[in-house]
């Protein structure tokens, strides 16, 4: 699931969501969102820069 996924890779890196919203330019309530299921279609834009801000592909992070 890419809720659990999302804050795996989050939590690995040790970032928090207010570091990582940073990094992707979205708010820390939008990553909340995305992590806890509530949000579950991130356009491709949002979807691009998680992936570089974690250091994976998009194609690993929605696997």
């Amino acid at each position: 699931m890419f809720a659990r996924r999302l804050k795996r890779l989050r939590t690995a890196r040790r970032l928090t969501q207010v570091a990582l919203a940073a990094r992707v330019q979205v708010t820390q309530g939008y990553i909340a969102q995305l992590e806890s299921g509530l949000q579950q279609d991130p356009s491709l834009s949002v979807l691009r820069r998680l992936a570089k801000a974690l250091k994976v592909s998009v194609a690993e992070l929605v696997r």
